[in-house]
């Protein structure tokens, strides 16, 4: 899991940890090889057992110059007002992902994003937690 730790102590860790571990029981009922919105259904799904707080396909607008533009940016889910939680399925995590997520974490100003991959066999390899 690729972590970027900006003190001594990991920001929103046990929300973080919660998320995790919902998205490990998601992948362990599951396995990989599923479309995205599958496992953002079902992930929503197991935070909601949990009493874990989020919205799910949340708008992003976009402010340019100020003006705002609706271009269809959505943000798979935001728990608890404090976690961006991006999710894939595909073969391989690359740059262009982690910068979304990094770029949405910026636009929402929100410190703590995560970048799940389902289609991995063991879901901890499919784990990238960013911290701006």
């Amino acid at each position: 899991m690729a972590t970027q730790i900006s003190s001594s102590t990991l920001l929103h860790e046990a929300l973080s940890e919660q998320i995790i571990g919902a998205a490990i029981e998601v992948h362990r009922e599951l396995g990989p090889g599923l479309l995205e919105s599958a496992y953002q259904a079902c992930l929503a799904h197991e935070l909601a057992l949990r009493g874990i707080l989020f919205v799910s396909q949340l708008d992003l607008p976009l402010t340019y110059k100020g003006v705002q533009l609706d271009v269809g940016y959505r943000i798979d889910l935001l728990v608890d007002d404090k976690v961006i939680v991006e999710l894939k399925a595909v073969e391989k995590v690359l740059p262009i992902h982690e910068a979304q997520l990094l770029t949405y974490l910026r636009l929402l100003r929100k410190p703590v994003g995560l970048l799940l991959n389902f289609s991995v066999p063991v879901l901890k390899d499919g784990i990238i937690r960013r911290v701006l």
